[in-house]
């Protein structure tokens, strides 16, 4: 199917082995980078990626790893099924190598091809404009928020094949421009023959399967391994995604590069970035894992005869390497006087890096304020919006909401000032609406001089309260929007909410009370529920108008503020402030809310996401929230002080509980009754008819509010166990609330125990009667 001109040479069994004495300088110089790709965003992704390789050059390296499916951008989803997908993956690339992107930089780029009728989620190797290997990913991620399955088919490779299967290049993009008609396809490794240096490729998930690619690789001598990644965050997961790559070094030896997407490229997941390069065992090198940027490179220069040192000295790799090698045929792709180190990392360049004394890994508090504040940063910008809208009531979820959106605009302020003619920057200066600025010039463009600078024009806060709210909440709103900047409105709403009910009467010559004043249960929700409903038809209403009558252009994105725990309970008003165009905590507990808004007292604009000195401003108000007991204000309250009205009398159940529930039904895969046992263990300070009483309550009121689900707005996923029905959490929401086999069950265990605790007890009363005779 092809000419011997356009085939990559196979290298014979044991080549690499008998030239490994032979080989030219060891040395190196790898990059790998943090990308902030958007979905379809071609031009765009392609200019970052440009913008990766000359920076990879520019610090001398001569390998260049990026992320997973980066030319088109990870979460394209049903977009795979478009064949114009694939074509205008297939563009950039072609139009990478004009751009000169692969010139003296071997370049392992990710997008979909098509082959044989089949979706394949390759990752391209490339260099001076020739594609050297197309290899297909073989373990899929299908768990959690990924479906890589509906789109993707995993690839199998046939260990028999005495020769590389040939891909046919698109012939007008490739053939005509660069003279190449075929590309190896394959899981075969690279084998660089103009220095002798050895290059493999893992794809995400396959380190994470237990049988990784990176083991067949290090033991065929693979010197480096690129792993291209489409990572989320997730709270903790970091230090998992760590333990891995050290791991995976530690053990095999080696150089391994990781490199993933940062930020939001389309949906509810904030790719957390944290490109990194380690080397037997060592992190060498650590790009952030939160930045308002949208291209970070970082680099290392390893000497490759440290890591055939390192499993040299492992009698048991020996042993293994040689079964592998009989055991292997034809494992590698021979590129016939092609470079991999190129000569820049010789002796003569960088000295070896050194392993880092310590890894930086976010607190989770920290992890809360900064991955949603850069999750926002670029809805924001990419939405067209300018500016948020979020109704404050000086509780703990809204001003949560508001803390994140404050450390957006201190991360975007800090990196505009530290670079007045960079992409944050112009960005900046876009949604402010300032690129025509008469105050500023070429010499000097305009920048926030603070991050309250930045709130005021972009950030709207409003209070809107009732005959029910209390003073201190009120103080407590006012108070916070100063401290972080935001245009803030104080409001009472009961005119509207008199209207509603006026209307109500007029039509049915009845009127509802509140259960306190006489009415019934359903009289009293009934009213709750109006407060709540009017508050999400004002937010909507301000956010339309707040630009205009501010004198400014465009339109504001409605903040909600609703946590994973209420969610999970359906503590909520249907179409209230939990409705709204994103919310930020949306999959965050209310414990780790607390602690958020704790850190951020002490934190927020005091000091930057490195943790150096800013302006000292004082966010004590925050200290104040996060300790006062969470309340709707819905019912009238005749006392002073805090209300009367509290969340976890109202849900039956505290925020700790519902913490340990949510993480036993989703992140343990509990039903009711598995449920309830777990909980007769860890609970034991309680009998078992309290905790079955407990996780009935929860159960039935998880199942009867369930279809709020559906509608919820749409949250930055940072939590295991969220409810989200959308796109995490796949589940009916019709059920039978009764769970009639289900609790049938657990009454059945009850008496059980009950009737065993019973006997226990009267035999130690039976012997403590013979004791005293």
């Amino acid at each position: 199917i092809t000419s011997k001109s356009d085939r990559r040479q196979i290298v014979p069994r044991n080549t690499l082995a008998s030239n490994s004495n032979h080989r030219m300088s060891t040395r190196i110089t790898v990059a790998t980078c943090n990308l902030n790709q958007w979905s379809l965003d071609f031009s765009g992704n392609l200019t970052r990626i440009l913008q990766s390789c000359n920076d990879a050059k520019s610090q001398q390296a001569t390998y260049r790893l990026g992320p997973e499916l980066e030319i088109c951008g990870y979460g394209c989803e049903d977009h795979f099924f478009e064949v114009d997908t694939f074509t205008h993956c297939w563009e950039s690339l072609s139009e990478l190598f004009t751009l000169g992107a692969t010139d003296g930089l071997v370049c392992d780029f990710g997008m979909p091809i098509l082959f044989n009728g089949i979706r394949y989620n390759c990752r391209v190797i490339c260099k001076d404009r020739k594609v050297l290997l197309i290899r297909p990913k073989v373990s899929l991620a299908d768990n959690g928020n990924y479906r890589e399955s509906r789109y993707f088919t995993a690839y199998r490779p046939n260990e028999h094949e005495s020769e590389a299967i040939q891909y046919l290049l698109p012939k007008a993009l490739f053939e005509e421009k660069f003279g190449q008609r075929y590309a190896a396809f394959g899981t075969r490794h690279l084998s660089f023959s103009g220095d002798g240096l050895t290059l493999g490729v893992e794809s995400c998930e396959e380190l994470w399967t237990p049988q990784s690619s990176h083991i067949d690789a290090a033991l065929l001598g693979v010197d480096i391994v690129g792993n291209g990644s489409g990572s989320h965050h997730e709270l903790r997961k970091l230090n998992a995604r760590l333990e891995l790559m050290v791991a995976a070094t530690r053990k095999c030896g080696g150089v391994y590069l990781y490199a993933n997407q940062r930020g939001c490229d389309g949906g509810r997941l904030y790719y957390d970035g944290c490109a990194m390069i380690v080397c037997n065992g060592e992190v060498l090198a650590q790009a952030n894992q939160f930045d308002m940027r949208d291209v970070e490179v970082v680099v290392a220069t390893v000497d490759l005869e440290d890591v055939r040192s390192y499993r040299a000295s492992i009698p048991s790799f020996g042993v293994q390497a040689a079964r592998m090698w009989g055991e292997k045929k034809n494992p590698y792709v021979v590129c016939e006087g092609v470079t991999l180190g190129g000569g820049r990392g010789g002796e003569g360049g960088p000295s070896p890096s050194v392993g880092k004394e310590s890894v930086r890994l976010h607190k989770p508090e920290e992890e809360c304020l900064f991955g949603p504040a850069c999750w926002l940063w670029d809805y924001l910008r990419r939405s067209g919006a300018s500016g948020f809208f979020l109704p404050l009531s000086g509780g703990a979820d809204s001003s949560a909401t508001a803390a994140i959106v404050g450390t957006m605009c201190q991360m975007v302020t800090q990196a505009a000032k530290s670079d007045p003619r960079g992409e944050v920057a112009q960005e900046c200066r876009r949604v402010c609406h300032k690129t025509n600025d008469s105050l500023s010039d070429d010499l000097s463009p305009w920048v926030p001089s603070t991050p309250q600078q930045l709130a005021n024009i972009i950030f709207h806060t409003c209070y809107m309260g009732t005959s029910n709210s209390s003073e201190l909440t009120l103080s407590r709103a006012k108070r916070l929007a100063e401290a972080i900047g935001s245009y803030h409105l104080s409001i009472k709403i009961d005119v509207m909410v008199s209207a509603v009910i006026q209307i109500f009467t007029v039509a049915t010559n009845h009127t509802p009370e509140f259960e306190s004043r006489g009415g019934s249960m359903t009289q009293d929700l009934a009213l709750q529920n109006i407060q709540a409903r009017v508050r999400m038809v004002m937010a909507y209403l301000f956010a339309q108008l707040l630009p205009w009558v501010r004198g400014q252009k465009g339109f504001l994105l409605v903040l909600s503020s609703a946590n994973v725990d209420e969610g999970l309970r359906g503590y909520m008003t249907k179409y209230d402030c939990s409705s709204a165009d994103l919310n930020p905590i949306g999959a965050i507990s209310k414990i780790d809310l607390r602690r958020m808004l704790l850190y951020a007292s002490k934190h927020l604009y005091r000091h930057d996401h490195n943790h150096n000195d800013n302006n000292n401003v004082s966010m004590d108000v925050l200290e104040e929230i996060a300790i006062a007991p969470p309340t709707a204000e819905l019912r009238p309250d005749e006392g002073e002080g805090e209300h009367s009205q509290l969340d976890e009398d109202e849900m039956g159940m505290t925020y700790d509980e519902l913490g340990v529930f949510g993480k036993l039904r989703k992140l343990s895969r509990c039903g009711p009754v598995s449920m309830f046992r777990k909980l007769l263990v860890t609970w034991s300070h309680l009998s078992p008819l309290e905790v079955a009483t407990k996780v009935k309550r929860f159960f039935y009121f998880y199942s009867v509010n369930r279809h709020k689900m559906c509608t919820i707005t749409p949250s930055y996923h940072a939590e295991g166990y969220s409810p989200d029905d959308n796109r995490f959490d796949l589940r009916q929401f019709l059920y039978n609330v009764k769970w009639t086999r289900q609790f049938q069950v657990i009454d059945e265990i009850v008496r059980e125990k009950t009737t065993h605790e019973n006997i226990v007890k009267n035999d130690d009363n039976d012997d403590d009667g013979i004791k005293k005779e």
